[in-house]
């Protein structure tokens, strides 16, 4: 008699979408497409002067102390990036490796556990393929959302895809990045073509088809002299240091960390229960929004990855395809998934 099967004490996967970070440039936006040349932007201190405008304790305090308190200037040390006096464009560029392999641990301690996931997941590549979620990681590119707050306001975007192969472009493509919906992930008639080519290009490299470099680069005309946004460090020794800000650098060039870049990638889950009104959201195993305060797929509902994920493989009780979708998405995304106690 065969023992019951159980989810792995040593259970993890590595990301299959691994981007760079994303580097920013200045220059002017008619002279995008011979952007070689674009001077880096850099980061510089700026000592500010605020006001106090944070909640104060004012019940039963006098006055006059609380006029005392509100005078006392908030002095501030900041990070600031910004384009340069005769640049309009902000560029921001990095590369993006798909990676074949999913749902193959890179750590598992048991073999039979094993087995029965690489089966499962065997099963939808035959009946669904990548090519639901590749469409979804195109989409993204296109829209620029891995560009943040740098694509708020903004005037034109434009987003060119390049294959690498020998360092060299084989397939380009072009995208007006506003064009694009953030909510739906919909493409505009005259670019669907191109955002569907794009996809079966991911959709490949994720099933191991073909070696897949992207080099993404997006054109961001914001205006000259503006203010551009790279990553925030976080700094865990606050007391040390003297910034109250500190902002992403590599080789003191203003940059996006991997991470957010990847995040904004992942940003394909439209399968959650309140997914009609607040669009799509990162692939979190808890669909987690750290700045909502909030988790979209509560264990208690069953929707959660783990739930899925054990449903499908150890009591064979495949779920609906849209989370079918979702748990090949976490899987995608990589992660610590054992059930250590």
């Amino acid at each position: 008699m065969s023992k019951e099967l159980k989810t792995a004490s040593v259970l993890a996967f590595e990301r299959k979408l691994d981007p760079s970070d994303a580097l920013f440039s200045s220059g002017n936006w008619a002279a995008r497409i011979d952007s070689e040349n674009w001077a880096p932007v850099g980061l510089r201190e700026k000592s500010v002067r605020g006001t106090i405008s944070n909640r104060l304790k004012t019940s039963g305090q006098d006055p006059a102390k609380l006029d005392a308190a509100i005078q006392n200037p908030n002095l501030q040390t900041v990070d600031v990036a910004a384009l340069p006096a005769n640049a309009d464009t902000l560029k921001v560029q990095f590369t993006l490796r798909v990676l074949g392999g999913t749902g193959q641990p890179s750590a598992c301690n048991d073999a039979a556990y094993r087995h029965k996931l690489l089966e499962t997941v065997k099963g939808y590549m035959q009946q669904h393929g990548f090519n639901e979620l590749a469409q979804r990681y195109a989409a993204n590119l296109a829209n620029g959302r891995f560009l943040w707050r740098n694509r708020i306001g903004a005037e034109q975007v434009e987003i060119h895809v390049a294959q690498l192969r020998d360092g060299q472009p084989a397939s380009q493509w072009c995208f007006d990045a506003l064009a694009h919906s953030l909510h739906n992930l919909a493409a505009p008639a005259d670019e669907a073509g191109s955002l569907a080519q794009l996809g079966e290009l991911i959709a490949s490299g994720l099933a191991g088809d073909s070696h897949v470099l992207l080099q993404v680069t997006a054109y961001v005309r914001i205006g000259a002299g503006q203010e551009v946004f790279p990553s925030q460090e976080l700094i865990l020794d606050k007391a040390a240091s003297k910034k109250s800000k500190t902002l992403y650098d590599v080789d003191k060039v203003a940059a996006i960390h991997s991470q957010k870049i990847g995040n904004a990638l992942r940003t394909v889950d439209t399968w959650y229960p309140e997914a009609d009104d607040n669009g799509p959201i990162a692939v979190e195993p808890y669909g987690s929004v750290t700045t909502q305060g909030k988790a979209y797929r509560q264990p208690k509902d069953k929707q959660d990855f783990y739930n899925l994920l054990d449903g499908w493989v150890l009591k064979d009780k495949a779920p609906a395809i849209e989370q079918q979708h979702f748990v090949i998405a976490t899987l995608v995304r990589g992660g610590v998934f054992g059930d250590a106690g």
